[in-house]
């Protein structure tokens, strides 16, 4: 059976955007109730009422018995409910007439069953939701409070269509083709494989053979750490090409004694 909640709501004069901005200033919510035989009706609605309405996951397919001021109830249905693009509070709210005899069309929650009995879940599976309300078309007195998709038995691969689903008497799907609602899905987390004792053996030598290899422009026999070049020669200094003999030694000598002066 669907939910019926009571639903007190203010009258308004005047219609059009200045109307509906005058409302919002006043802190209320501007809404129109129309549908079966009368006019339509210009209302006002309390926005913490309308915003605790709104909390309810069943709020598109409960019943509300509207109580306007100076007028009589009227049992409505919430058609569409206008939200602010920044602030994502109500602006705006239309509420339909309903006749018990009268077909409307519903979005119905679906409730998912017995995860635990998916063979495809319990290897790793997903549970890939194509649809989380089915639209339907039936009576207002009619109307289920969700849809049960049973999962027992699904594997990685398998997928739920309406047409496999027991749907309650007198609820009818608004979509005429098979569509599906669900999926197992296989595991989307990727496990890195170990290296092999090969890869890590080949790894290894190349990593031996970059530490044996000089940098580029070293001088074999260098102290770590000196710039290329820098080695200093195993026979002491060398007389530059077309030198006078000796001429290394005494380049090598030092120009001044301790005390300072020249040498004689």
């Amino acid at each position: 059976m669907p939910q019926v909640a009571s639903l007190k709501v203010k009258p308004r004069e005047r219609a059009g955007k200045g109307a509906a901005r005058a409302t919002r200033r006043a802190d209320l919510v501007p809404g129109v109730v129309y549908g079966g035989k009368a006019e339509p009706t210009l209302i006002s609605v309390e926005p913490r009422t309308l915003t605790t309405l709104l909390h309810n996951p069943n709020f598109r397919i409960t019943l509300f018995d509207m109580e306007i001021e100076g007028a009589k109830s009227e049992r409505t249905m919430a058609i569409e409910v206008q939200m602010h693009p920044v602030t994502d509070r109500p602006i705006h709210v239309d509420f339909r007439r309903i006749d018990k005899n009268t077909a409307v069309r519903v979005p119905v929650p679906v409730h998912f069953l017995n995860e635990g009995a998916s063979p495809g879940i319990k290897t790793g599976g997903v549970l890939n939701v194509v649809r989380h309300d089915i639209e339907v078309r039936v009576k207002p007195d009619e109307i289920p409070d969700f849809i049960e998709i049973d999962l027992t038995g699904l594997k990685i691969g398998d997928s739920v269509h309406i047409n496999a689903v027991k749907l309650p008497k007198g609820v009818k799907p608004t979509v005429a083709r098979n569509f599906t609602i669900c999926s197992i899905a296989p595991p989307t987390v990727y496990v890195e494989a170990e290296p092999t004792v090969d890869e890590t053996a080949a790894a290894a030598a190349t990593a031996t053979e970059g530490d044996a290899a000089a940098a580029p422009g070293a001088v074999a026999g260098a102290a770590p750490g000196s710039a290329p070049g820098a080695a200093a020669p195993a026979g002491g200094a060398k007389a530059a090409p077309g030198a006078a003999p000796g001429a290394a030694g005494k380049a090598a000598a030092p120009a001044a004694d301790a005390k300072g002066g020249k040498k004689k």
